[in-house]
């Protein structure tokens, strides 16, 4: 093999998590351009706002289920490639909606959510899969600060833009996403493929090339060899994996932590708040949702914070314990708004406002950017690009399914008890974390997959006997 030039390990896991601001954007920027779109297009039914706004999560569904499969045979650098290049057009063809083509932009927004589901899936992966297992948790982390931060350049974006005509203003917003994308291309055309995948495809001089890049030199070769170990294993036991694999004995226990982690952290509503933040604050004041588009910046402001919390943290506590408090935190802030509204039903409207900033706190360095480090780090081997996709894509049916029902929901129920059901749901994803999700802080991916299909051996003989 030709020897390439070095490339830095700071360029690598900066554009390695560059993804993040793609999807960021996109679930951040229809936050301001919905009520300018809604006054454009006179959209008035709850259902249809629910569909443009979910639309992008509908198609991310797709997007990371195939992406998760094509990365186990194409490697991941080319589908992070390919994601870029669909999120471009994707983006530029929603800014050039036809005036009341709602199911055009349904259309397209369901196009551009192929490409961000595939980055969802295909981040994480590359990321774990390319960091050194001490800083896996807090280099994993800059994926979430990826993320966040491309929510917030999203509601900055809307905000600077309010002030156009309303069928000019939510259309730059949306085709402005095209650049983040460009910039992401330009930036993984020079980084080197996963050195797991680089194994798994017998080029073992890639691999060691592309390991030296992020390792001390006397660390490549112990490693080379453990990836081998794990993956000549799996070949071995396994010679060909399929969608029922994900459920067999020997992968089942660590394959329905990572995915339950996934939907978990949908489910429990944060993006009804991301999506829907200015018509929140629209039903509890009664002001115009486009004159609140200061709470999506504080909301940002917020989650960048936190991630920035995260990566400080990550390696001085253990993950169910982050997970555990965050998830405890977040219950309490949906539920004490509908307790204190049933007690004291004169409370101030704003109080709703502030606990929800209180959820987004906690959040923010817990569940947000946790869930994405275990996916990474959780699924074996053999399964991991399916595993991965399997999970991005119930992230995204939680985050679909929010986005879609939250307005259907508050038009019929009190905002309160709306975010209670949420609230419950926070619940029910501590007790899974206690109980269905192993520890990861600290150990090797081999070293996480041994144990955790060594867990799933033990249940399947217990079960059978």
């Amino acid at each position: 093999m030709d020897k390439k030039k070095k490339v830095s390990s700071k360029f690598i896991f900066f554009f390695g998590s560059f993804g993040g601001i793609l999807f960021g954007y996109d679930i951040g920027v229809m936050t301001g351009a919905l009520p300018f779109l809604k006054t454009d297009w006179n959209l008035t039914n709850a259902s249809l706002v629910g569909w443009v706004t979910s639309a992008v999560m509908f198609g991310a569904i797709f997007g990371a289920a195939i992406a998760g499969q094509l990365a186990d045979r194409l490697g991941r650098r080319r589908m992070i490639l390919m994601s870029s290049l669909i999120f471009a057009i994707g983006s530029i063809l929603c800014g050039f909606s036809p005036n009341n083509g709602t199911l055009y932009l349904i259309g397209m927004r369901i196009f551009l959510g192929l490409a961000v589901g595939a980055a969802s899936a295909l981040v994480p992966a590359y990321m774990s899969e390319m960091a050194p297992a001490r800083l896996r948790g807090s280099l994993s982390g800059i994926n979430q600060t990826m993320i966040v931060s491309g929510m917030l350049i999203s509601y900055i974006v809307d905000f600077v833009l309010k002030d156009l005509p309303e069928n000019i203003s939510w259309r730059l917003m949306l085709g402005l996403a095209a650049v983040p994308a460009i910039i992401l291309f330009a930036g993984v055309l020079k980084l080197p493929e996963s050195p797991r995948f680089l194994i798994k495809a017998n080029r073992l001089d890639e691999a060691r090339q592309v390991l030296s890049f992020v390792r001390k030199p006397e660390d490549v070769e112990p490693e080379v060899k453990s990836i081998q170990e794990t993956a000549q294993s799996e070949s071995s036991n396994m010679a060909k994996t399929s969608w029922a694999t994900l459920f067999n004995g020997k992968y089942r226990y660590l394959v329905i932590a990572g995915v339950g982690v996934a939907a978990f952290q949908q489910f429990q509503g944060a993006n009804a708040i991301f999506y829907y933040i200015p018509l929140i604050v629209e039903k509890a004041t009664g002001s115009a949702a486009s004159s609140a588009l200061m709470w999506p910046i504080v909301q940002g402001v917020l989650l960048v914070l936190g991630s920035l919390l995260y990566i400080w943290i990550a390696e001085k506590f253990n993950r169910r314990t982050l997970l555990t408090l965050g998830g405890t935190v977040m219950a309490l802030s949906f539920l004490l708004p509908a307790v204190i509204n049933s007690l004291v039903p004169n409370a101030s409207p704003m109080m709703i406002v502030v606990f929800l900033s209180i959820y987004v706190a906690f959040y923010s360095f817990t569940w947000a950017p946790l869930t994405w480090v275990l996916v990474g780090e959780v699924f074996p081997l053999a399964v991991r690009g399916r595993a991965s996709g399997l999970a991005s894509s119930f992230n995204w049916i939680g985050s679909w399914a929010v986005g879609l029902l939250f307005p259907i929901m508050t038009a019929s129920m009190s905002q309160e008890a709306v975010f209670a059901v949420f609230g419950v749901i926070c619940v029910l994803g501590v007790l899974f974390v206690r109980f269905c999700v192993p520890e990861t802080r600290g150990h090797s991916l081999e070293e996480i997959e041994a144990a955790g299909t060594n867990h799933g051996k033990k249940t399947e003989t217990a079960q059978d006997n």
